[in-house]
């Protein structure tokens, strides 16, 4: 019996912080790194539509159910300009072109501050590439005490290793994972939400997830 209970206290002691509270749309914001066409060219991890698809519904059920979102880029002259299809959700939003041309989009001043301007605990992080840009900068939300999720199915990177080992070191490190269908669901809660008909319409029926109706 007394093994029993010692076990039990070393699994719950070792779950990362938050991960027994639901995301809703008071506690948590929608972190989106590098959506940029140049990027997209060198995912070979898994198939770009479905990346594109999963970035965009968290997007789109962001902005339906009003979550704070923040959109970061890297040098978009050369790397091209953030999906349009995302930015066109939040008409007047600026897209943070990072000054410091660096991998961790918190790295970047305005980025950061925008993050912690909304006051939310809870992070839901994804970008490309997967072991880059994505992981970095879902660990220097770690290391600033935020409970941070990692959107797994919206991330890519340019080798099936690359995107492996980029998820392994972000949960070795505390990162819950996440996936569009299991996010959109835990931010609309239940079926009561007075947002259930956007959503169906918007973003499980329209893009093929979960409901076909």
């Amino acid at each position: 019996m007394h093994i029993l209970v010692l076990r039990r206290s070393k699994i719950m002691t070792n779950v990362p912080k938050g991960c027994l509270e639901l995301l809703t749309d008071k506690n948590s914001i929608l972190i989106l790194v590098d959506y940029q066409s140049t990027m997209f060219k060198g995912v070979a991890s898994g198939d770009k539509t479905i990346i594109r698809n999963a970035a965009y519904c968290a997007a789109k059920a962001a902005s339906i159910l009003s979550i704070p979102v923040v959109l970061s880029s890297i040098n978009p002259s050369s790397n091209g300009e953030f999906m349009p299809e995302i930015t066109r959700l939040f008409p007047g939003q600026e897209v943070y072109s990072r000054k410091v041309l660096g991998f961790d989009a918190f790295d970047d001043e305005k980025t950061w501050n925008a993050a912690e301007n909304a006051k939310r605990k809870k992070m839901v992080i994804s970008g490309l590439w997967t072991s880059m840009c994505f992981a970095y900068t879902a660990l220097h939300a770690l290391k600033e005490g935020y409970e941070v999720y990692g959107l797994m199915d919206a991330a890519g990177d340019s080798t099936s290793d690359a995107h492996k080992f980029g998820i392994k070191r972000m949960l070795q490190a505390g990162v819950i994972p996440i996936t569009v269908e299991s996010l959109v669901s835990e931010w609309m809660h239940d079926w009561g939400n007075p947002k259930v008909g956007d959503l169906v319409k918007e973003v499980y029926s329209r893009y093929g997830y979960m409901i076909g109706f």
